[in-house]
């Protein structure tokens, strides 16, 4: 019963950790992946982005994977990951100050506050607050039910007395049982239950959370395989990081822990001082040496040299559980790098008919691939993450983008389907006449401008002028009724052949739905602006 009570006890704490770090996730929104999206080149802002992350989402180890994650994409440098990698661990040690404040007694009331608000708030915000609280009285609850777990060690003190004589056992004792929990702050309030009840002295408490430092990172270590040499980068600098701050504070173990000493009377204090003053002071001083540091790493995890990538960038499917938010952003990207290709094989298209240029149908068609393969993986990833526990603005962000999706991929159709019009004209040896070239051109110009103007504004994520967007695809609906009109009269007047007449108006028509699916994309990322504000009333052609 008593086994049952701890684990019951780091099932609680585990949970209430999630739910809290889930909810501050909810509370800052898209403001999380802006935080990550602010990093510069400079090692201090990364250790201020990855402290303030990992507070936000209560897990040092999800902030290393996010940042793996975004090492594999191209989205941040080595460099760069270094400092957030620094700043996860400095952040994580919040939840140990936390659960050293003596308010376990206040764990069901913050709970039961928590339940009301997030059962009877009838705003968003305040449900996340709810949940919360939730998760805040959850952690102090699973402190209590592990330290009331710990009482049956009464009078088996001399179990952990070889730890204060053997700290390196100490030592692999912590990364032992952080590898098995896979949580660095479950294993801190474990040994923070211990030692509370008494049973775990300073001197022995200190190595073992040392250890959790080192057991930490093999999430990172994790998260990378099967990634890119970068990413095993990222991953061997959190672990070497660690391993080499442990390494230098065991030397100085006897000196560190009477600086511990003075910072409190009680010994739960004492240690979530310790693993604050760790973290902290490791960064300081790694911090001056970040590029010789990344250095070293690049020599010994060398890369591979540029790879040319055909398939998802971006996509990464530990984002799902580690930071929804950036895995939504991820589907974003990967649109935008679907509209680049599309956009590229309308130039393609046009460069076929004015330089009367054949090589551009193989460059057509092989774009084309790469859309539709992009539009796959992208739609079985959006699907995933569907199925994770998304707040509503993000599920409803993601619902536009997979709709986006389909919109780009539709362009990439249509201009396929000008190219093969385009093939038909060159083994027909049809020809057009310079009106109907400067009419096509004219349409055509107008309606990549529009397609461009969309695909822009979801890379940026800023709000289009509607009006502006409706006026131009007004201008395209009555440009391709006027020029299919204009057609059909040179047709009567026998300046155009009929077979020429079927393919200039079968490009029209594909021009037209271009039009239509730019302004679907514009209106898309329009909503994704507007959601917060709860104003979504356009529809979709």
């Amino acid at each position: 019963m008593t086994l049952m009570q701890l684990l019951g006890g780091v099932g609680l704490f585990l949970f209430g950790i999630r739910l809290m770090g889930e909810a501050l996730q909810d509370l800052a929104g898209d403001r999380l992946r802006r935080l990550i999206a602010a990093l510069t080149k400079t090692p201090v802002r990364g250790v201020l982005v990855g402290t303030l992350v990992t507070i936000l989402i209560q897990s040092s180890s999800g902030t290393t994977v996010m940042t793996v994650s975004f090492v594999h994409a191209g989205l941040m440098t080595l460099k760069q990951a270094v400092g957030v990698i620094m700043g996860a661990n400095i952040g994580t040690t919040v939840t140990a100050q936390l659960i050293a404040f003596k308010i376990k007694d206040f764990a069901l009331p913050i709970i039961a506050l928590g339940v009301a608000l997030s059962f009877i708030g009838r705003s968003k915000m305040r449900r996340y607050m709810g949940n919360g609280l939730i998760g805040f009285g959850l952690l102090f609850l699973g402190m209590t039910t592990m330290e009331e777990a710990m009482k049956f060690l009464a009078g088996r003190q001399d179990l952990f007395l070889a730890f204060s004589h053997h700290p390196v056992l100490a030592v692999l004792a912590g990364v032992g049982l952080t590898v098995l929990v896979q949580s660095s702050s479950a294993t801190v309030g474990l040994t923070i239950a211990m030692a509370s009840q008494g049973f775990l002295p300073l001197g022995a408490a200190i190595p073992i959370l040392f250890g959790d430092n080192i057991g930490t990172t093999i999430t990172a270590v994790l998260a990378s395989a099967g990634s890119g040499r970068e990413a095993k980068q990222a991953a061997a600098s959190h672990v070497l990081f660690n391993v080499f701050g442990v390494l230098f504070f065991m030397l100085l173990l006897p000196v560190f822990t009477q600086v511990v000493l003075l910072t409190s009377d009680d010994i739960a204090r004492q240690l979530a001082n310790a693993h604050t003053l760790f973290n902290v002071s490791n960064t300081l001083l790694f911090l001056p040496f970040t590029t010789p540091f990344v250095k070293l790493i690049e020599r010994l995890v060398p890369t591979q040299g540029i790879v040319h990538e055909t398939g998802p960038r971006f996509l990464d499917r530990r984002l799902i559980a580690a930071a929804p938010a950036a895995a939504v952003d991820a589907v974003r990207m990967e649109m935008v790098r679907m509209g680049v290709l599309a956009l590229e094989m309308l130039d393609f298209v046009r460069e076929a008919f004015v330089n009367d240029d054949a090589r551009r149908i193989d460059m057509v068609n092989e774009n084309e691939k790469l859309v539709n393969e992009l539009n796959r993986e992208i739609t079985r990833f959006a699907a995933e993450l569907g199925q994770a526990s998304l707040s509503s603005d993000l599920a409803s962000v993601l619902s536009l983008y997979v709709n986006g999706i389909g919109d780009v991929e539709r362009v990439g159709d249509h201009a396929q389907n000008i190219i093969e019009l385009f093939e038909m004209k060159q083994d027909q040896h049809i020809e057009f006449s310079p009106t109907a070239m400067a009419e096509f051109t004219s349409m055509f110009d107008k309606t990549r401008g529009a397609f461009a103007s969309s695909v822009e504004a979801i890379r940026l994520e800023a709000l289009p002028d509607m009006a502006e967007v409706d006026r131009i695809e007004d201008e395209i609906d009555n440009d391709e009724k006027m020029l299919r009109k204009r057609h059909i009269g040179r047709l009567n007047a026998g300046v155009c052949s009929p077979a020429a007449s079927v393919i200039f108006i079968d490009i029209l028509s594909n021009l037209e739905r271009i039009g239509d699916h730019s302004r679907n994309l514009a209106l898309g990322v329009s909503d994704v602006v507007r959601l917060r504000e709860g104003d979504i009333s356009h529809g979709r052609s």
